[in-house]
């Protein structure tokens, strides 16, 4: 038997073959690219719905009809849109420094058995689903608030349950980040001999400030988006509140509410509001992300 040199495998041979880390990289990208993929045909399929009432019904409308009654030809969303601005933005007023607090006390202040403790609490906090807070809420908060303002349903019960609701995100997010902090950063401090809160305040704190944001970004999002909880317990009025006792409605609720028998141009512009919700969850993203590159420059 006659041997040549294409019978002995070369040491090169084994370069032709895909390296674990090749591999890895492409389905990495494969994953980005059906997750990008997804949102853009769920807003494609957002515009597609809407489109019936978009063709002949003027974005204009949408803000200045003088209310929302659709069997009578009237589409003004806008006192949904502040509802839902109101309510999500009360939350994060409210849930953005408890939340902090609530990283700090886990990573900084508590025992290691009680900030094992507190975080189980939070965790489970994060995951009582939310028709649960709304009943809660509906049961007991609503009652409460009605004994100092009727009606009780109201925006302030919303903006409440939505702070209950979006604090574990912030939390956890936040405490995440704080963990994340090189050991080399609490050091050099402690050299220096700051106070705990000093390095907190000095060191921690503007290390973590795109952690922080991104939770807060990521909270914001669950807020605006809320539709059993705030149902259940902001009045379903539509109108502009004059103040955190009058009841409002959310555009995610409204939905939950009319989709059911919504009808030809009724049910386009519900889809319409799922089409602004999903816009100010966009710009939320993108305000996030000019707030990182802006921190990382």
């Amino acid at each position: 038997m006659i041997w040549s040199k294409h019978n002995i495998s070369s040491p090169s041979a084994s370069a032709d073959t895909v390296s674990p880390d090749t591999v890895m990289r492409y389905v990495l990208r494969g994953a980005a690219g059906i997750a990008a993929m997804l949102v853009l045909l769920i807003l494609w399929f957002l515009v597609f719905e809407s489109w019936p009432a978009l063709r002949h019904i003027s974005l204009e409308r949408f803000l200045t009809d003088p209310s929302w009654h659709p069997g009578e030809g009237m589409y003004n969303l806008a006192p949904m849109v502040s509802g839902t601005l109101y309510a999500a933005g009360g939350a994060l007023l409210l849930a953005t420094p408890l939340g902090i607090a609530s990283a700090l006390f886990i990573a900084y202040y508590a025992s290691p058995r009680g900030a094992g403790v507190y975080r189980r609490l939070v965790e489970l906090l994060a995951g009582i689903p939310s028709v649960v807070f709304g009943f809660w809420g509906l049961t007991t908060l609503v009652p409460l608030i009605n004994q100092l303002h009727p009606p009780g349903a109201s925006l302030l019960a919303g903006i409440l349950i939505l702070t209950l609701m979006i604090l574990p995100t912030i939390a956890l997010t936040a405490h995440a980040a704080l963990q994340a902090v090189p050991g080399e950063y609490l050091r050099a401090a402690a050299a220096l001999g700051l106070s705990r809160w000093g390095m907190i305040r000095g060191v921690v704190l503007p290390a973590v400030k795109t952690g922080i944001v991104a939770g807060i970004m990521l909270a914001a999002g669950r807020a605006i988006g809320e539709t059993m909880a705030v149902l259940m317990v902001a009045g379903n009025v539509v109108q502009h509140a004059g103040s955190l006792f009058d009841p409002v409605r959310a555009l995610a609720a409204n939905i939950a509410l009319e989709m059911a028998y919504a009808m030809n141009d009724h049910r386009a512009a519900l889809f319409v509001s799922g089409l602004m919700l999903m816009l100010l969850v966009m710009a939320l993203s993108g305000v996030a992300g000019w707030l990182g590159r802006n921190r990382r420059a």
